[in-house]
């Protein structure tokens, strides 16, 4: 299979030729203009499919709240807001995102859950938060923005860093599949192309290993097969106490 699995990968890379062309030329950036309306309007799709999972997950966020105040939450890649829906009243939100592009939804999604109150919002990427100060949230979460940023351990490492001791980061993502399945095999085939159409996704990365070795105090983490298209329906949900 190794070796079909290759084969195939070398074809897809010749066909998206013409997409790593726009990249050098610096016109993929258009993209990401582009990409948080995509993000926005894919949203309400995931968000139907995934509720049970995203309350399952988020129910366990007032754990995490101070005895003399609001949960104080931080969203690495808060895009077009999606999770705002699942957060407890009062809480207060500071996102980031490295895409500027998000902003438009981003308020659109504020308007519609004005039980938060809203911090900020931060063009920042997750491997660099030297905005927020450090043991200054209660809970830090991610949700599908691992799958593309540039360095998992670092995103995880600043999560830490920004968290109070006991604190939460609370993650959902898509991940590798188990390498004995098709799955597993298309994953891998059609890397190149979900790197563009995602703009940086990668479908292989076995994101739970980076979680693992984070050293966090207590990790709760679960694999499920969520109900989406099948190179991303391999998940991990959980949250990881400092």
């Amino acid at each position: 299979m190794s070796v079909l699995m290759h084969a195939c990968t070398l074809v897809v890379k010749i066909l998206i030729l013409p997409l790593q062309l726009s990249e050098l030329l610096g016109l993929y950036r258009f993209y990401k203009r582009v990409f948080p309306i995509l993000t926005y309007y894919v949203s309400f799709s995931y968000n139907r499919k995934m509720d049970e999972k995203k309350r399952e997950l988020f129910r366990e966020l007032l754990r995490f709240s101070p005895r003399d105040g609001p949960l104080r939450l931080l969203e690495v890649g808060c895009g077009s807001g999606a999770n705002f829906q699942h957060y407890p009243s009062g809480c207060k939100i500071t996102c980031t995102d490295p895409n500027p592009h998000f902003k438009d939804y981003l308020q659109k999604s504020m308007d519609k859950n004005d039980h938060l109150v809203y911090e900020n919002f931060v063009v920042a990427p997750g491997e660099d938060l030297r905005v927020v100060e450090d043991n200054s949230m209660d809970v830090v979460v991610c949700t599908l923005v691992l799958c593309s940023v540039k360095n998992t351990p670092k995103v995880i490492q600043e999560a830490t860093r920004v968290l109070r001791p006991g604190g939460a980061f609370f993650f959902l993502e898509h991940v590798e599949a188990d390498p004995s399945t098709w799955t597993y095999f298309f994953q891998h085939v059609f890397k190149p192309l979900m790197y563009y159409v995602g703009d940086g996704c990668e479908t292989t990365r076995a994101t739970w290993k980076h979680l693992e070795a984070a050293g966090f105090s207590d990790l709760q983490l679960r694999h499920f097969q969520a109900p989406l298209f099948f190179l991303v329906r391999p998940h991990i949900l959980g949250y990881a106490v400092k």
